[in-house]
């Protein structure tokens, strides 16, 4: 196997933690945090990059930094954009005169959550959101500037390290003795164990792979199978209590809402389902169920 020189961007973060320590099997890699590669400033960027490549030439870039704010996006446009967009190009720029491959990951948001059918890579996206504009973007600016990129897009990523839904409704559920929580957004929480797995067999598929290969692109990932918000925090809620955590809300005392009466800023795709038949067939992946990675982080958190 290829010995790889990686380039990690956004180390620090929930998905970029899990990635400095799955990235390791490849080879060498250099984990950047914000400190040391900010995004929001594209020129500050290209030249600290500029300088890193060149001692640390990479053949593998992966970008897990970005802008996730999504409800202080609507506010923020401009930030957004340019962590999520401008930064992105000039990510794809540098890879693409090292002749490395990037690795980026993207949303569901980049989806208006029409219809209840999963959705594919071939749909077009119609971002009802700030955030979800802002990584449309960028996906189409990597895709401009990098011949050898992989888009990844995903939904309700969850992990160990960093904060999530499933952390805060423990969180929540330790102080309060019920909670509501939204029951018509329907989507597949995802491990970041599961992306951190499934990046690096993506690297070794396509590490012998030229600018023309046809498996560059876009690609659905996310675990199987399919919940709401309300099922995932009973569910987490059940899973934490097994495990010995003392909670005051139980499972039976997550009551359902709608979306309308639980306003927020930034509009929420109601269908969050993502078609994963590709990225399975490309790269003969195996995606298990959602439970079993939320499994996994609980039994993280409880083990202690």
């Amino acid at each position: 196997m290829q010995h790889h020189k990686i380039l990690l961007l956004g180390a620090n973060g929930q998905l970029g933690h899990e990635l400095a320590t799955a990235l390791q099997a490849l080879g060498e890699v250099k984990a950047l945090t914000r400190t040391e590669a900010d995004l929001s400033q594209p020129e500050a960027l290209r030249q600290s990059l500029a300088h890193i490549t060149h001692s640390f030439v990479p053949t593998v870039m992966v970008n897990a930094a970005a802008y996730t704010a999504v409800d202080k996006a609507e506010s923020e446009p401009q930030v957004a954009h340019t962590v999520n967009a401008a930064s992105v190009a000039v990510l794809g720029e540098l890879a693409q005169t090292c002749g490395a491959m990037v690795l980026h990951y993207s949303t569901d948001y980049v989806f208006d959550g029409s219809g209840t059918q999963p959705w594919q890579e071939t749909d077009t996206p119609h971002p009802l959101s700030v955030y979800g504009q802002s990584k449309w973007a960028g996906e189409q600016a990597l895709a401009q500037a990098c011949a050898k990129h992989v888009v990844l897009r995903t939904s309700w990523v969850v992990g160990t390290h960093g904060g999530n839904f499933l952390k805060t409704m423990l969180r929540l559920a330790a102080e309060r003795d019920s909670l509501r929580v939204v029951a018509d957004q329907v989507g597949v929480p995802t491990s970041t164990a599961l992306l951190g797995q499934v990046t690096v067999e993506i690297v070794q598929a396509l590490q012998s792979a030229d600018a023309r290969d046809p498996r560059w692109g876009v690609y659905h990932l996310a675990a199987g199978g399919e919940t709401t918000w309300h099922a995932y925090a009973q569910y987490v809620m059940a899973g934490a209590q097994a495990r010995g955590a003392v909670l005051k809300a139980m499972p039976e005392t997550v009551l359902p809402i709608t979306t309308a009466e639980y306003p927020l800023p930034a509009p929420r795709p109601l269908n969050s389902r993502l078609n994963t038949h590709k990225a399975q067939q490309t790269f003969g992946l195996e995606l298990p169920q959602w439970q079993r990675g939320v499994d996994g982080i609980l039994d993280a958190l409880f083990s202690k």
